[in-house]
This record gives structure tokens, C-alpha cells and sequence, in this order.
């Protein structure tokens, strides 16, 4: 089970269509400890990324680059970075590579993960999208390992994903705006975590899809 790099466009539109679709949905959860923006800015950055992709001829490494830089350099905050980062370790672990099998995916996961973690100090139980990714590639990780397919192992990722994302209403948050709350943060869903589930479910679709 495997995809070209070439047909992986269709992952990269529909991660920028999922978090459109998610806009006001991601801004709701944000509003709860945040500042509420967190749709509207990811929106922002993916609608412009989308636009810079319309005038390309480009592959999926290639669209991932361009969302990286358009979050690191046009969106900033505190998820520009963060999203800029791990979107830029997609596209470097995949960009030589014209075939994307489990085991590259797995590469590319772990490179966005490593990204992350040089700039960010947050680790699991902080309330960050740490608390989705880090258990959700652990998953993933271990089911390729096991030599499960490509589709199970995606879906075994998922399962990981959601329950660290339950997970964060248990937190009190430790790191970003929602820190000053305290124990105020106790009960309600990470926003970060939140878009981190929607763009690994986004991509766990598209993956599939493709390699039917």
C-alpha cells in the first residue's frame, strides 16, 4: 500500500480544507481558556497557503513546504512556529521521496515530532498538541514496526490521537495563555490539540483514500 508524492496533493488540500471547514469550531474550543482565535488564525494562514498553492504546479512535499512557511512567516503567535515546524518535518522526510510507503509516513512523522520538540519545551500533560501527537506516532510507530498495514496502523494513530485529545480536558494547562487559568483550565479541550487531532484525521482519510 503505497502513494506517489505527486498524487499526495490531495492530502495537503484536504488538511487546509479541514481546518476551513473547522474554523469557527477551533475558535469556540480556543474561547473557553484562549483567546478565542485560534480558528481565525489557522484559518488565516491555511487559506493563504491554499491561495500560493492555486498559482503551483507542486507535489505533496512541495504543499507542505509552502503551509510551513506561510505559518512561520505570515501568521506567527505561538502556533505559527509550532504548526510551521512540524508541516516543514513532513515535507523534508518526504521530499526525495517519489513513492510514500508506512514506512516513509512513519519518517515523516517522526522528523515533524523532532522539529517540534527543538522549540517548543512542552512534553505530554502540559495541554498542548503534544498530548495528541506524541502518543498518536508512538501508535503509529509501533503498529509498522509490528508489520501491520498501512490503513491499520493509520488507524490505530487515530484511536491514539482522540483519546490524548479526551485527555487534555483532565490537564491543567502548563505552557501558552491558558497557563494563567490554573486549575480554571481543568475540563475543557485543548485548542491546539484540537486542530492537531483535525489535521492527523485529515490526513488519515486522505491516506487512505489514495491507497485503496
Amino acid at each position: 500500500m503505497n502513494f506517489t508524492n505527486k498524487q499526495g496533493t490531495k492530502i495537503v488540500d484536504n488538511v487546509i480544507l479541514s481546518i476551513q471547514n473547522n474554523r469557527d469550531y477551533l475558535s469556540e474550543v480556543d474561547g473557553a481558556i484562549g483567546d478565542g482565535d485560534h480558528g481565525i488564525n489557522m484559518n488565516k494562514g491555511f487559506t493563504i497557503a491554499k491561495e500560493e498553492l492555486n498559482n503551483m504546479d507542486y507535489n505533496m512535499s512541495e504543499g507542505f513546504k509552502v503551509i510551513s512557511s506561510v505559518l512561520v512567516d505570515k501568521i506567527g503567535g505561538s502556533m505559527g512556529p509550532l504548526y510551521g515546524a512540524f508541516f516543514r518535518g513532513l515535507s523534508v522526510a518526504s521530499k526525495k521521496q517519489e513513492v510514500i510507503d508506512k514506512k516513509i509516513f512513519n519518517d515523516m512523522l517522526k522528523k515533524a515530532y523532532d522539529n517540534l520538540t527543538i522549540i517548543s519545551p512542552a512534553k505530554v500533560g502540559d495541554k498542548t498538541l503534544i498530548d495528541v501527537l506524541s502518543p498518536a506516532i508512538q501508535t503509529y510507530t509501533d503498529a509498522v514496526e509490528n508489520d501491520e498495514e498501512f490503513d491499520i496502523a493509520l488507524e490505530k494513530m487515530l484511536v491514539s490521537a482522540k483519546n490524548g485529545l479526551e485527555e487534555t480536558k483532565n490537564m491543567v494547562a502548563k505552557l501558552g495563555r491558558a497557563s494563567r487559568l490554573g486549575e480554571r483550565s481543568l475540563g475543557h479541550q485543548d485548542a491546539g490539540s484540537t486542530s492537531c487531532y483535525i489535521i492527523l484525521e485529515s490526513i488519515k482519510n486522505s491516506i487512505i483514500e489514495l491507497t485503496k
